[in-house]
């Protein structure tokens, strides 16, 4: 990445050159973190992805069945909104407890496999 200028000026006065060289350490630790910030919203991402799956499966095994939300909804007690975010990626925080319910209103059963992180 290429270095920039940081810029001398801030809130209308100059920086001391402490505050510069502050600036430059405190840019200079983000660039360093970096990498291991994008490593973990890139695992995070994956696991999201891995989990919408579940629900993408869910809703085909809902429709096979020829069940509506609604269906679902009365089944579970999970409201039907929320359902219908569950199943379209667009709500991320859910529960086990959720996952177990909707498998159980279409007839199966939810499972969880622990593995090692690198996997």
């Amino acid at each position: 990445m290429p270095t920039r200028r940081i810029e001398s000026v801030s809130r209308g006065r100059k920086l001391t050159p402490q505050e510069a060289a502050r600036y430059r350490q405190m840019r200079a630790d983000i660039e360093r973190e970096q990498p291991a910030i994008d490593a973990e919203i890139r695992a995070e991402l994956a696991q999201q992805r891995e989990w919408a799956a579940v629900f993408v499966e869910l809703k085909q095994v809902r429709q096979s069945l020829g069940l509506s939300l609604d269906d679902i909804e009365a089944r579970t007690g999970i409201d039907r909104s929320t359902l219908m975010k569950l199943e379209t990626g667009q709500r991320a925080n859910f529960s086990l407890d959720m996952v177990r319910k909707y498998a159980q209103a279409v007839g199966k059963r939810a499972l969880v496999t622990i593995a090692d992180a690198t996997s």
